[in-house]
């Protein structure tokens, strides 16, 4: 069936406002808002063409346009308030003694700041001082703005209720026995000027009705698709229109700075300050003709198959996205551990009913290609035990986990159904599970019962109850038990939150477009990341291949620091666009922890494929379907039990991907570490990954100083390093000239120092020490990393690539990360 032009056009503008509303509501999310208990306050020149369309995206009702929100800024900047801001740092307890303190302060500030916007000049207007407190409870590092009336002894109980209900609003949580300290005092003085209201007269009401059917008959009438039709549209000017004057859609109006659409199913009315209210009426947002109503036409494609329509299949994979975006922010919001607040070691992502890895945030890729082996173990394992209200958390690496710091959280979706009809899940590493080092890292483990505490389906939530009093039980029975389990169980609580977020947000969109179709375009945009798989495929041996085989081998072997070994070998099949992945002839099962659970070697595979591909199209089980993967068990990418894997998720898992470039002759080797750093005491648990330098390629440079392949977390502010621990960041730099040499240069690795200020365990686990990053193609090889420790009487100690030791107050740890390979021989310049 033929598509029309204008059902093309109407796809991009529904994109686009997909896109739009998506943002408004990561940004709303982010904060804690609900959208939907909101106006939508409407600027800009096209902002009133999208203003209804992106509020019934979103849930909202109503929407406030300004008569000049064409040129809103411009407008705002003449009338603005004229204001000032004064802080200073306090860093105190909040308590009584300190409010005297706060007043003098105070005082002292708005004195400051008065000075500076009058110049012993009075006042062009009102005069206002506000002054406000930045809290947090003590031990966290996020603060929230409260404002404060006056410095009066009554104040310490309205500050305290002001601010847990900030934070319970931004965090979904409180803690009732924490301190609250003082981050700082702030005082903002402000000379209002004054701004004139232009009111526009009331028309008698009895008249309204009457005049708006007037206009509206008399105007110019124009054809315009809306909402999937062609509609006899009238076009009515803003100035024509009466106080209380209600205009129906489908219409336009148009003023000097903007035009407005009105949609059918809405309507605008002028109030008095000559603004427009668009009401929903209906206010109904989220129905958009139910189920049947994105039933389009299918047609054959290149699957063989039925394929969505584009335009809906653009927007589900946005919708679907965006979901997990949501997921992540909360998780964020909510978490107490510096290591997924700060580092954002976390991910999320939606799944369906059978456990196939949907859609997925831009978060860990280690994580997101292995989540959907823990969700489908957790089917397998409970089959019909699985109940609305309940959660299960897991870390078991032989059943689809990564490494027992990585706690995946599952909750199944019910919507009108006795069984779910999808999950969620968040996977977050937690600053420590226990096991024989503090950080959960150890780096001479020889069996997973000494990396920590293990998770296996077990149940968090049992019809909406926490189970709280198990979950400590299980943190505190082993071994090795975790060292700090309530930030595990905040932390838990906080994943718990983030996939109740994900549920919500599934139930909208079911409550939008119907069930069947949600779970129709779940199946699409697993097809349509299979196809772009098959594409890649095809384009890889056309591009890099040898002649006009349809068929073609690689094989690559990587070794590793430690004397074992990835032997890869891909067959690509031009005429089938398909692949077989072999890891036949890889290293047996190691008696160290650098074996990776197969779900890691799957995601790592899923991973690069995944690379190949340019469209935008989210990470998905679709792109493992035209993969074969062959793993021998046993082997140190597919272990059993008690086998060690805490560096396998890490580290291995770049020694894999690095491998498989190197196979499909694509890219060369990147640091092919994540220098994994933990330090700590009973007191204190810290880990961070630090970047090095990525691989050059085919046309393009390698990066210096960056996250590469399997991990993209960031590392901890310096401020709140060494604000949270006992410890010095003496240099965090670039370390010049160690890329790989080549026509594309790889990119450069990194010096970072940290100095203790009192005695901790410290540990790295890290590759790339002994052999370097390969270079690809004739480019030359990268510089391997470096580990050592200078005491404090200025001894200098080098260590292997994996290591513990004790560190002194003094001491200070360098770390130098390795650099990417280089691509292709360098060219002779005449």
């Amino acid at each position: 069936q033929a598509v029309t032009p204008e059902v093309v056009a109407q796809g991009f503008l529904e994109i686009a406002v997909e896109k739009m509303a998506m943002a408004i509501k990561k940004i709303s999310v982010q904060r804690g808002y609900d959208v939907t208990e909101y106006v939508l306050c409407c600027f800009g020149g096209a902002g009133g063409q999208h203003a209804c369309a992106i509020a019934d995206v979103l849930g909202m009702t109503q929407v406030f346009i300004h008569p000049y929100a064409g040129v809103l800024s411009a407008y705002g900047i003449g009338l603005a308030d004229i204001r000032t801001i004064r802080d200073r740092t306090v860093e105190s307890a909040l308590n009584l003694e300190l409010l005297a303190e706060l007043a003098t302060i105070a005082q002292e500030l708005s004195e400051d700041a008065i000075k500076e916007l009058l110049h012993g000049d009075q006042p062009n207007g009102d005069l206002q001082i506000e002054t406000s407190l930045r809290l947090r409870y003590a031990g966290t590092d996020s603060s929230l703005t409260v404002a404060v009336p006056d410095f009066s002894q009554h104040i310490l109980e309205s500050l305290r209720t002001s601010f847990e209900t900030l934070h319970k609003e931004r965090y979904g949580f409180i803690f009732a026995d924490k301190v609250l300290m003082v981050e700082a005092i702030a005082v903002e003085v402000i000379i209002s000027r004054k701004k004139e209201k232009g009111k526009r007269k009331k028309a008698n009401s009895q008249k309204l009705t009457a005049n708006s059917q007037q206009l509206t008959a008399n105007s110019q009438k124009v054809l315009v698709y809306m909402a999937g039709a062609w509609r006899e549209t009238p076009i009515l000017r803003r100035e024509d229109l009466r106080v209380g004057d209600r205009v129906q859609g489908a219409a336009l109006i148009i003023d000097a700075t903007g035009t407005n659409a009105i949609e059918p199913n809405w309507e605008a009315e002028l109030n008095e300050d000559n603004c427009l209210i668009l009401r929903r009426s209906p206010p109904a947002p989220l129905a958009k003709g139910g189920e049947d109503s994105l039933q389009v036409p299918l047609c054959k494609g290149d699957l063989g198959g039925s394929l969505p329509d584009p335009i809906k299949l653009e927007i589900f994979n946005n919708l679907f996205q965006s979901i997990a975006e949501q997921m992540g922010f909360t998780l964020q919001n909510t978490s107490a551990s510096v290591n997924i607040r700060e580092r954002l070691d976390f991910s999320c992502a939606i799944f369906d009913r059978d456990g196939e890895l949907v859609a997925n945030a831009p978060h860990i890729p280690v994580h997101l290609g292995s989540m959907g082996e823990s969700v489908k173990a957790l089917i397998g394992d409970r089959q019909d035990d699985i109940h609305f209200g309940d959660v299960f958390a897991t870390n078991n690496p032989y059943n689809g986990g990564t490494h027992l710091p990585d706690i995946t959280v599952i909750t199944p979706v019910f919507i009108d159904s006795e069984q779910p009809i999808f999950y969620v899940a968040s996977r977050g590493h937690h600053a420590d599970i226990g096991g024989i080092t503090p950080g959960s890292m150890p780096s001479h483990s020889t069996s997973i019962e000494e990396e920590g505490i293990l998770f296996n389906n077990f149940q968090l939530v049992k019809s909406g109850n926490f189970c709280e009093a198990e979950t400590l039980a299980l943190l505190t029975s082993s071994q090795y038990p975790a060292r700090n389990s309530a930030q595990n169980i905040a932390d838990l609580q906080a994943q718990i939150a983030a996939n109740e977020c994900g549920a919500k947000e599934l139930q909208r969109m079911v409550a939008s477009y119907g069930a069947l179709t949600v779970q129709n375009y779940m199946r699409h945009v697993r097809d349509n990341a299979e196809l772009a798989i098959r594409k890649a495929i095809a384009n890889l041996v056309k591009e890099t291949g040898k002649g006009k085989q349809e068929k073609d081998e690689r094989k690559f072997i990587y070794p590793i620091d430690n004397g074992s070994q990835i032997v890869v070998s891909v067959s690509l099949d031009a005429n089938e666009r398909t692949a077989k992945i072999d890891f036949t002839g890889t290293s047996a099962q190691l008696g160290n922890n650098f074996n990776a659970p197969l779900a890691v070697c799957k995601a790592v595979v899923l991973y690069v494929f995944r690379t190949l591909v340019d469209d935008e199209i989210p990470l998905n089980a679709g792109c493992l379907v035209p993969l074969e993967i062959i793993v021998p068990e046993g082997s140190m990418l597919n272990p059993v039990y008690p086998a060690a894997v805490v560096a396998g998720n890490v580290e291995t898992s770049q020694a894999i991907a690095n491998a498989l470039y190197g196979a499909l002759g694509v890219m060369a080797a990147s640091q092919g570490t994540m220098n994994n750093f933990t330090f700590g005491s009973d007191r204190y648990q810290y880990y961070e990954t630090i970047c090095g330098g990525s691989g050059a390629g085919i046309d393009f440079d390698g990066t210096d100083a960056i996250q590469t392949h399997m991990t993209n977390s960031r590392l901890t502010d310096p401020e709140i390093l060494e604000w949270r621990f006992p410890v010095l960041l003496e240099e965090f730099a670039i370390r010049e000239h160690s890329g790989g040499k080549g026509k594309h240069q790889g990119g450069n690795g990194v010096i970072r120092r940290i100095k203790f200020l009192e005695p901790m365990t410290a540990a790295i686990l890290s590759s790339s020490r002994v052999i370097p990053p390969f270079g690809l193609n004739g480019g030359e090889s990268g510089a391997t990393g470096r580990n050592y420790v200078i005491r404090n009487d200025g001894e200098i100690t080098d260590l292997p690539s994996t290591a513990t030791v004790q560190m002194e107050m003094g001491d200070t740890f360098v770390i130098e990360t390795p650099s990417g390979g280089g691509y292709g021989k360098i060219q002779n310049r005449a």
